[in-house]
């Protein structure tokens, strides 16, 4: 069901309509993406898993998830001056059309009207034959829309999968429900993006991909799409923390605090593809110094940690604070 993602286009995060916008005035700006935090501050997202023990699996998942590679990471400036790739996200008002999508797996998505048009951007672009994830964010309701395997043909929007979420709740899917993401999460909360790292604000885990899973997930993932029964091959929904002792002193001030994110809120497997590649948005302004710093971290340097102690409710995305 999926496949790696492939070099996009660099632009900007757009606003498809202009005006003045109405901005939640609690919302701080380390958690917000256009004005919006992205999902509550005790979310699974942004726990702190630094002091987590180890998960008894830890030794097994690492033996079958490539571990021998360094990180890549899966946006930025691409090779040769060309332009950068990563994961677009669109931005739109409330009163942006909405339409009907016709979905592959329609009983496990969620069937509303999505707000698809002309400038909705496209992983990979309208021609791809990779995922074609489309994010987009409605800034005046904060709620979030993405759908995988996103076109329009024949003048319909179809697309394999579709998912929505009010970004203020801690509410899971359904269990059992796929997203526009293999773990039935969202995609959003999990990409590196460029404002954070600059300001050095990263506060919520990473997405990444590998290989090959099993078929089952932990909380708060609700889906998987592994190919393999045995639980010794790693879960959508675990969770890797980079070492305390990694030493990222050789590494540039923005590779630093990537780093301290994944010291302290650690990666998450959210896909199948290939072997430790994180991703973030696609934004022109990444330095090439960043993207080539971030391809030093060995994949040998994390570790899993047992994530059960935080969990509150299996149907919802909250923490449970420890100490």
């Amino acid at each position: 069901m999926r496949v790696p993602l492939l070099v996009l286009v660099v632009l900007p995060l757009a606003v498809a309509s202009a005006g003045p916008v109405a901005v939640p005035a609690a919302v701080t700006e380390e958690a917000a993406v256009a004005g919006c935090e992205v999902f509550p501050a005790e979310s699974w997202w942004h726990a702190d898993v630094s002091d987590l023990p180890r998960h008894r699996r830890n030794k097994q998942w690492k033996s079958r998830m490539s571990s021998d590679v360094d990180l890549h990471p899966d946006f930025g400036p691409s090779s040769g001056g060309g332009p950068g790739y990563g994961m677009p996200v669109t931005v739109v008002r409330e009163g942006h059309r909405r339409v009907r999508v016709r979905f592959t797996y329609a009983s496990e998505s969620d069937r509303v009207r999505y707000p698809l048009g002309r400038d909705t951007r496209i992983e990979g672009g309208r021609r791809s034959s990779g995922d074609r994830h489309a994010i987009v964010l409605d800034r005046d309701r904060c709620r979030l829309y993405e759908t995988f395997a996103t076109r329009r043909k024949d003048g319909r929007w179809r697309a394999g999968s579709g998912a929505t979420w009010r970004l203020d709740s801690n509410a899971l899917r359904p269990d059992g429900w796929t997203s526009a993401d293999a773990a039935g999460l969202p995609v959003l909360p999990g990409l590196l993006r460029w404002s954070e790292v600059r300001d050095r604000e990263v506060d919520h885990a990473i997405r990444f991909t590998t290989p090959v899973t099993s078929r089952w997930h932990l909380w708060p993932a609700r889906h998987d799409a592994g190919s393999r029964d045995s639980h010794r091959f790693p879960p959508m929904g675990a969770r890797f923390r980079l070492r305390a002792s990694y030493d990222a002193s050789q590494l540039g001030g923005h590779a630093r605090e990537v780093v301290r994110a994944m010291k302290t809120y650690g990666l998450v497997p959210a896909d199948n593809g290939s072997a430790w590649y994180f991703q973030g948005e696609r934004n022109r302004h990444w330095p090439d110094r960043l993207v080539e710093d971030l391809k030093q971290i060995p994949a040998s340097a994390f570790v899993a940690v047992d994530t059960s102690s935080l969990q509150v409710d299996p149907d919802s995305g909250a923490t449970q604070p420890l100490g």
